[in-house]
């Protein structure tokens, strides 16, 4: 029956106390009340106050995913694919926009051509995220042609090799 609920900040790990009506969540820190919420039933629930949050958290507040991955496809279908990619590996696509950001910050150092380049090798390789497309990046890799990519030839055949075919015929015993 866990429910989360927002305390300021300033507050993390520390102990606080809690009151619960059938209405009301309040919490005090020292005896003092630094936060009341409706209740919320729902098990698993989030509830979150804005003015709780650091200034550097509430900035994010204004994105969300689809203008996301619009600027990015204002750069290049690979740069836009790279964030889909993101945010969808996340659980939460809001853990996925610093990563994004990041990105979007890559835009004003290199050149657009550069980052749709470095986001296609990162789709390549599937590291998606941040770290991976500054470090193609500053290697130049994204200079670099992408690998070939594996195809499977056909198949080795060998009297020892035998297949999925084998193991759907064979009866099975049971001591």
């Amino acid at each position: 029956m866990t429910r989360h609920y927002s305390v300021p900040y300033q507050l993390v790990k520390q102990q606080v106390d809690v009151r619960i009506t059938q209405t009301t969540v309040e919490v005090l820190f020292k005896n003092k009340r630094v936060a009341a919420h409706a209740y919320n039933p729902r098990r698993g629930s989030h509830t979150t106050m804005t003015e709780h949050m650091p200034k550097s958290h509430q900035k994010y507040l204004e994105w969300t995913p689809s203008r996301l991955i619009h600027w990015a496809g204002q750069n290049g279908s690979m740069t836009k694919a790279l964030v889909i990619c993101i945010l969808e590996s996340k659980n939460h696509p809001e853990q996925g926009f610093r990563s994004c950001l990041g990105i979007m910050r890559l835009a004003k150092k290199y050149s657009s051509e550069r980052l749709e380049a470095a986001c296609a090798r990162a789709l390549a390789i599937k590291a998606y995220n941040y770290k991976s497309v500054e470090s193609i990046l500053k290697s130049k890799l994204d200079a670099q042609a992408l690998p070939a990519p594996v195809t499977v030839g056909n198949p080795i055949l060998h009297e020892n090799l035998r297949g999925k075919d084998y193991y759907l015929t064979q009866e099975v015993f049971h001591a």
